[in-house]
């Protein structure tokens, strides 16, 4: 955990990875985060692998925050929370506006009963579209913003990137948008703070920030950067693996083609101009193709690293495990507060100067701060246990009582 957002906190009602993945970044950031779970919990809890810590899914997506347990379908339930609300800076959630207006999650009664909050939703499709009250998951968001359309254009079939890229890509959008808004309410703005992240479009510009190209243009609608487009810019078979190459630059292309003995190239009159080589990027696609087969993959990454030529040896989900600059970093280091069962967790890669990290929390038990959050908003313990035992409320030891039971 960095504590940089120390003092504020967020109220996340979020399940799986869109909404728990924003308010993980913010909780990392230093943030007081209060995850909202229904009775039942978060669905990914139960994903697979799980352990006691519950699912892989849920564990790599929930550290750093206090979690209780809500019926907010029920009177009694919402009540609870709108008094969380009156002491939060942000709700956070990840539902269809529909379904959070019907547990009172909608911006113009969060704001009634705290005008200052920032209130963020992250949905499927914009409310100001057709599309905006279609259900969103990551495949149809993939499909729909272009994502997995691009294979086409290389001679494949549309595909899904295999990694939830519409969530992940959405969530960091949640983030830098709730950060903007706490920063305009800070120099006096005067609200309301309402943050709408989108999937869809949040996608479709990911996809189109380099893909609109001449449709940019009133003159050329030509769509597509050539570079990326190319079937020849692709991983590159070695003598005894794979390896991704990438001269960019005039100078980075001499230096490859030195290497690859093929510097004649470097006198052809296309080649000298910038614009008629991006427009040959096939051909030089096609040498580095061709050669790339006669060495194997540490013979090029040494070859080209002394040229400084970007170059880097293809891995797989496992050789990350073992990679040895993720080891210098302690990229996947568990902090002492983890449980035995769980060997690596994922780290906030931003870094900041003169900024200590503490340990992270790991994802505590369905309703474990409960008792203690409703304490702090002012519930009175006899309404805490009528909570409880009317099905309200769902309730762990809480982190004070469980210290308490350790420390007797």
């Amino acid at each position: 955990m960095i504590p940089l957002l120390e003092g504020v906190r967020v109220v996340e009602v979020g399940a799986v990875v869109l909404g728990p993945l924003a308010g993980q970044i913010l909780a990392d950031l230093g943030a007081e985060v209060i995850k909202v779970e229904p009775l039942t919990g978060d669905v990914a809890r139960d994903s697979h692998p799980g352990a006691s810590s519950g699912g892989a899914l849920f564990v790599n997506n929930n550290r750093n925050k206090r979690m209780i347990a809500l019926d907010l379908k029920q009177p009694r339930g919402r009540a609870a929370l709108d008094r969380l609300i009156a002491r939060s800076d942000v709700l956070l959630h990840n539902m269809r506006i529909d379904a959070a207006a019907r547990l009172g999650l909608d911006h113009d009664r969060v704001a009634a009963t705290n005008p200052r909050i920032v209130h963020c939703a992250a949905i499927g499709f914009g409310q100001r579209g057709r599309y905006r009250d279609r259900p969103a998951f990551d495949d149809i968001i993939q499909a729909a913003s272009g994502v997995a359309g691009l294979s086409t254009a290389r001679g494949g079939e549309p595909q899904f990137m295999p990694t939830i890229l519409a969530d992940k890509v959405a969530a960091l959008h949640v983030v830098y948008g709730i950060l903007a808004a706490l920063v305009a309410r800070g120099n006096g703005h005067p609200g309301p703070f309402r943050v709408e992240v989108p999937m869809f479009e949040a996608l479709a510009s990911f996809v189109l920030n380099e893909h609109l190209a001449g449709a940019t243009f009133a003159t050329d609608g030509a769509l597509g950067y050539p570079r990326v487009m190319s079937p020849d810019r692709r991983p590159y078979r070695t003598a005894d693996g794979w390896i991704a190459v990438l001269p960019y630059t005039g100078e980075q292309w001499r230096r490859f083609l030195a290497e690859a003995d093929r510097s004649g190239v470097c006198e052809e009159p296309w080649f000298v101009d910038a614009r008629m080589r991006q427009s040959r990027i096939d051909d030089l696609y096609a040498i580095v193709a061709q050669v790339l087969p006669a060495r194997s993959t540490a013979a090029w990454i040494e070859a080209l690293s002394a040229r400084d030529v970007p170059c880097a040896e293809v891995n797989l989900l496992d050789d990350l495990l073992s990679d040895p600059h993720l080891a210098d970093v302690g990229f996947f280091d568990v902090g002492s507060s983890y449980p035995g069962e769980i060997c690596r967790t994922l780290p906030q890669p931003v870094e900041f100067a003169g900024i200590a990290r503490v340990d992270d929390t790991p994802p505590a038990a369905l309703g474990h701060d409960t008792r203690d959050v409703l304490r702090e908003c002012g519930v009175e313990e006899s309404e805490i246990e009528s909570l409880i035992h009317a099905g309200v409320a769902g309730a762990g030891p809480g982190r004070s009582a469980a210290v308490a039971g350790e420390t007797a």
